[in-house]
């Protein structure tokens, strides 16, 4: 059984989602700053670490720099979103790169799609979103810069399901996919996009606060990727269901 320590060990909202999640993984209560939590999963006493209840974003961030190192050049951030219907999107990025530029975002993606393919029952599908779908939009950088990524990902990774520049009603909805791609040729994302990528932290956290405010989504995450180990921050309003939520998912990347 998987070991997640919980740093904020005194949080209510941390025992009770500590209390509901005991037989799936071992929770590990243990009041303690950063870089003690992420020396101990470094020493192999614990997986993973879930914080960020109390704990600014900074701290959690370079706790896991500092400690863990990083896989790469960029860290980027996940959050699941699991609206009433029964629909699951994975976002990002919502929490961490303000503005990436389109090496950071290609790097983004291939992080999103892996963590996915783990989290997901069904194979990733990204949607590279914008306020534009198949050049109906022109003359922005914002888009040249999806382009850019889209012809990095399509020569690096062709394994990555993909598409874009796209709007969230076509890369969601299939009678407006499928309109919306016709004249595009077809798009084997539109209308059934499940993993949806932001154009910077704007757009990502208003996108996954209207989703948890307005359509009543559970919301898992942030959960932070790039880094040699994983780990979660957890937004300040997170709830014990949001919890229970992030270690189950948290738990498909160990």
């Amino acid at each position: 059984m998987k070991k997640i320590i919980f740093p904020e060990a005194n949080n209510e909202y941390i025992q009770a989602a500590a209390a509901k999640l005991a037989g799936t993984i071992e929770p590990v209560l243990e009041a303690c700053d950063m870089p003690t939590a992420a020396q101990k999963v470094q020493n192999g006493e614990a997986d993973a670490i879930i914080a960020g209840v109390d704990f600014s974003t900074r701290d959690v961030i370079l706790g896991a720099r500092d400690v863990f190192g990083m896989t790469g050049k960029t860290f980027t951030s996940i959050c699941i979103a699991y609206l009433p219907d029964g629909r699951r999107y994975i976002l990002s990025d919502c929490a961490t790169c303000k503005n990436p530029t389109a090496e950071q975002l290609a790097e983004i993606v291939e992080l999103v799609h892996d963590a996915s393919a783990k989290i997901l029952d069904d194979e990733p599908r990204v949607a590279m979103l914008s306020f534009s779908t198949f050049g109906s939009g022109t003359n922005d950088p914002s888009l040249d810069k999806i382009h850019a990524v889209l012809d990095n990902i399509r020569t690096k990774r062709p394994d990555i399901v993909i598409d874009g520049e796209i709007q969230l009603d076509a890369a969601v909805n299939a009678r407006i996919g499928e309109k919306k791609a016709a004249a595009h040729g077809g798009s084997p994302v539109a209308g059934q996009a499940n993993v949806l990528i932001v154009p910077d932290i704007n757009a990502g956290n208003i996108l996954i606060k209207s989703l948890e405010q307005f359509a009543g989504a559970k919301i898992a995450g942030p959960i932070l990727l790039g880094f040699n180990k994983p780990i979660s921050d957890l937004s300040r309003g997170s709830t014990v269901e949001d919890i229970v939520l992030t270690a189950e998912c948290l738990e498909k990347l160990l």
